[in-house]
């Protein structure tokens, strides 16, 4: 929608006509110096932003050495029969689960119901 509106030379000459119109010539050339002065600094901060990581790479790598590439380092699962306390741990919170399991589908007592 956008691409096919200045596809001709009278569309142009048409949207610059209404925005002269609705802003006045005098504001025009102020506003477009604010639009420049924004885009210079917002490149000034992009620019300024690769910078700091730049630099911030640079402090974290000793001199003379190459970066490495990331290593996912997964570290091994321990155990269970390795501690026999962990292991009498789990049995013990298995156990609790099965019994709220079958205090959950056991039927509720007439006189303990909540009315």
């Amino acid at each position: 929608m956008i691409g096919d509106l200045f596809d001709s030379p009278w569309k142009i000459l048409i949207v610059a006509v209404v925005l002269i119109v609705l802003f006045g010539s005098t504001k025009l050339p102020v506003a477009a110096r604010s639009l420049g002065r924004s885009m210079r600094i917002l490149k000034s901060e992009v620019s300024g932003l690769h910078d700091d990581d730049e630099a911030q790479a640079a402090a974290a790598q000793p001199s003379g050495t190459r970066p490495l590439p990331q290593q996912i380092v997964a570290s091994p699962a321990p155990s269970p029969a390795a501690d026999p306390a962990a292991q009498q741990q789990i049995n013990n919170l298995e156990a609790q689960i099965q019994e709220l399991k079958v205090k959950q589908t056991a039927p509720v007592p007439a006189d303990q119901k909540q009315v």
